[in-house]
């Protein structure tokens, strides 16, 4: 299996950890290529192509040749030849894919020449792979100390042992060149076994350790990104982005991969606009570019003196008047290639959460005595509208009846007479 929560349980029955590939501790399908032609037969007499794609930890991956012409599917677990002694890693690719894929990472297809698969794992293999896998975390922080106490500027980001755990290699990262003999001296004595340091990039740093990246997916590098392309600022500054580093940079330090993924889209779309430095001629001056719309296909232009005053004009009226500039011409005024743009009415989403404002929590804590200052204002004013309330009724009302109680005046009530 791929990962700790993946390993068959005391019963012998595969834990499964239901993660369908997005596994955090080295997903099993981390990686992993659709078979398109699983279910279709080779023409003729052709043979099977006799090699296969074994992926080992966080994606490390590596091609193999199948001498005894094992059964192999995508998924098995298989045991590898290796130096010194054997590797366990899982099939993830099988058939004609495989030359595809070879070709695709520029490798020469020559089967014999590969290393070989030695047999399908047992459940012996796969327990002592697990025992290695389980003691990396420990070694690795054990490591780290031990780097550290030698004053080393290097950083362990990984390690990965060898299935039958004759061999640990530890991958770290170092801005300069590290002398790390003594290193290895005390990792063998401390550990026990063979040592092997690679130094990788960050970008392969951050692949192996996956994350979270701010478009809040998984990193593209630890998912299905097998290449990495160099990118600069330029494709920022194409796609018309803030050249902010920390906006622009992702985990690794570096700037992101994902943006080339639209670049050329941006640049076929830009291929139709002029430059932006571009001057227009007109009678009224020389106009200046302040804008450009990719998307809209529009263009903001303000004249040398007038700079607070923008025209928008379409990318074809431009390239109209750049063509009439060229032949020595100038044009009226921009008044007259003006494209009215008609502002869309924004949408107004209802909040269902409540009307709450996202910036509730912001606002600083009122005092005792300023609640107790507005709850009294609140109700000062709702008597004065009880009030005038009333007195306008009275008002709208008929006027009270003569020979009421209220305009009778009490007469003193009669004493009753003493017959003597």
């Amino acid at each position: 299996m791929g990962c700790t929560s993946c390993a068959t349980g005391a019963n012998g029955q595969p834990k499964g950890c239901k993660n369908n590939g997005t596994c955090g501790t080295d997903g099993c399908n981390k990686l992993t290529v659709f078979d398109w032609l699983s279910n279709m037969s080779l023409p003729g007499n052709q043979e099977p192509f006799n090699a296969v794609e074994v992926r080992f930890k966080n994606g490390r991956k590596h091609f193999y040749q199948n001498p005894d012409k094992l059964s192999l599917s995508i998924g098995d677990t298989v045991a590898t030849e290796a130096s010194p002694g054997h590797d366990i890693g899982m099939v993830t690719l099988t058939g004609e894919l495989v030359r595809v894929q070879m070709k695709k990472k520029k490798e020469v297809i020559d089967i014999p020449a590969l290393p070989k698969i030695y047999r399908k794992a047992s459940q012996k293999d796969i327990d002592v792979w697990q025992e290695c896998r389980d003691r990396e975390a420990d070694i690795q922080k054990r490591s780290r100390e031990i780097a550290i106490r030698l004053g080393l500027q290097m950083k362990l980001s990984d390690i990965e042992f060898q299935g039958d755990g004759s061999k640990a290699i530890f991958y770290y990262t170092a801005e300069e060149r590290v002398d790390f003999r003594q290193l290895i001296k005390e990792f063998a004595r401390t550990f026990n076994t063979r040592i092997e340091m690679k130094q990788v990039g960050l970008r392969q740093e951050a692949a192996r350790l996956g994350g979270i990246g701010s478009c809040g997916r998984e990193l593209c590098c630890s998912t299905w990104l097998t290449d990495f392309r160099s990118v600069n600022t330029s494709a920022a500054r194409y796609q018309q982005l803030s050249l902010n580093p920390q906006k622009l940079a992702g985990q690794c330090g570096k700037l992101k991969c994902c943006l080339n993924y639209e670049l050329d889209t941006y640049l076929e779309a830009l291929a139709e606009f002029p430059k932006s430095d571009v001057k227009l001629k007109t009678e009224k001056g020389n106009a200046y570019c302040q804008k450009t719309d990719i998307f809209k296909g529009l263009m903001w232009f303000v004249y040398e003196k007038d700079g607070m005053n923008w025209h928008t004009l379409k990318v074809e009226k431009v390239n109209e008047i750049i063509a009439i500039n060229k032949k020595g011409n100038t044009v009226a005024s921009l008044e007259e290639y003006i494209e009215d743009v008609v502002v869309s009415s924004e949408k107004v989403y209802s909040d269902v959460v409540g009307q709450d404002s996202l910036t509730r929590f912001d606002r600083p804590k009122q005092s005792k005595s300023n609640r107790k200052k507005k709850r009294s204002g609140k109700r000062n004013s709702r008597n004065k509208k009880s009030v005038q309330g009333k007195g306008g009724n009275q008002q709208k009302g008929s006027a009270p009846k003569k020979g009421t109680s209220q305009n009778k005046k009490r007469r003193p009530k009669p004493k009753p007479k003493n017959n003597a």
